[in-house]
């Protein structure tokens, strides 16, 4: 039954990523334009390291939404650091200096995540899974760290599903926990309708 719905899973995932990059090749152009001969010039695509099923390490691909020395403004203010920690990793766009103006609308709208298409048709992510971590965000899984690195991260999520930056841990370890104990099909569907749900609504998106 496990290997069945690995099979169709990543069946699912190669269909769809291949199908979304061709249908979103305009809007990946369009993108790309504001970064070529906008204000913000620089790279277009942002990559982080994240770690993957099996501990192993990936780099994300996002829409760059921030300024181009983002990480080391970050690493180099150690109030907004500690604060960006204790806010599980993530900070409000209105009082994160590194997010551009365009940066802002892409993340509101989740159009920055478009890129990890790429990530799911090279089988570093699934389309459906618990969002991808930083090394350092390990530790708030505790004791099922092992557990939550059993399944492939997705590009979306029981947690993006139910709120996003608006649950932060030890919240969201449990809801990315509850997803790996009960993934199937049939849950990975519910998951994704939930999260288009949130993303029409514009819930949880920094």
């Amino acid at each position: 039954m496990q290997m069945a719905y690995h099979f169709s899973k990543r069946f699912l995932d190669i269909s769809v990523s291949i199908f979304a990059l061709i249908i979103l090749t305009p809007i990946f152009m369009v993108i790309s334009i504001f970064y070529l001969f906008g204000s913000n010039k620089g790279p277009v695509i942002y990559s982080q390291v994240r770690i993957g099923k099996n501990n192993r390490p990936f780099e994300i691909y996002k829409f760059r939404s921030m300024i181009q020395n983002a990480d080391s403004v970050l690493r180099n203010d150690a109030r907004m650091y500690e604060k960006f920690v204790r806010n599980g990793y993530k900070l409000e766009t209105s009082e994160d200096p590194r997010i551009t103006r365009f940066g802002s609308f892409i993340r509101k709208t989740s159009l920055d995540e478009l890129p990890q298409f790429f990530n799911i048709l090279f089988g570093d992510m699934s389309i459906i899974g618990p969002r991808p971590v930083v090394p350092a965000e390990l530790v708030e899984y505790g004791d099922d760290v092992d557990l939550f690195l059993s399944v492939q991260p997705g590009a979306m999520g029981l947690w993006q599903a139910l709120g996003r930056s608006t649950i932060t841990y030890p919240r969201r370890a449990e809801i990315e926990l509850d997803y790996v104990r009960h993934a199937s099909l049939w849950f990975d569907f519910k998951v994704i309708l939930l999260t288009l749900k949130a993303i029409i609504l514009r819930r949880g998106a920094m």
